[in-house]
């Protein structure tokens, strides 16, 4: 929802006058998009299917990148909001699209937070870790 959100602003305004908000456009975009995909294979249990693939690492690997980019678009999109434009509501949107980068940032952070501990087997329960074998 936050990508939504951020690409959907950016295009609301007059972003090909600045080239830079190319570049956030095309970070939320992409993002948006495999984000979706990954949603619908697990919602469809799809990873079931293609057990070969090592899920954990690729989600893991994928929230690292999407964090890594959405830095740069949200400092890229922050850097470009003008508050002198000669359309204010351009300068409105180009704001809220700067702090929807920022929340979407913090977002595929805690993603990659929480994919690297399931890729390290660290996110075990209460009732593992209980279970220890005294023979």
């Amino acid at each position: 929802v936050l990508g939504l959100l951020v690409w959907a602003l950016i295009a609301d305004t007059t972003y090909y006058l600045h080239a830079a908000y190319s570049w956030v456009l095309f970070v939320s975009i992409f993002f948006w998009i495999v984000t979706v995909l990954f949603f619908m294979t697990y919602l469809l249990q799809l990873q079931l299917k293609f057990h070969v693939i090592p899920w954990p690492l690729v989600l893991m690997i994928f929230n690292a990148l999407a964090t890594v980019l959405y830095v740069s678009a949200f400092v890229t999109c922050a850097a470009a909001v003008q508050p002198t434009s000669w359309r204010q509501w351009d300068y409105n949107r180009r704001a809220a699209a700067a702090f929807f980068a920022c929340l979407a940032m913090v977002a595929y952070g805690a993603s990659t937070f929480f994919s690297f501990r399931a890729w390290r087997g660290l996110g075990s329960n209460a009732a593992t870790s209980q279970v220890t074998n005294h023979a």
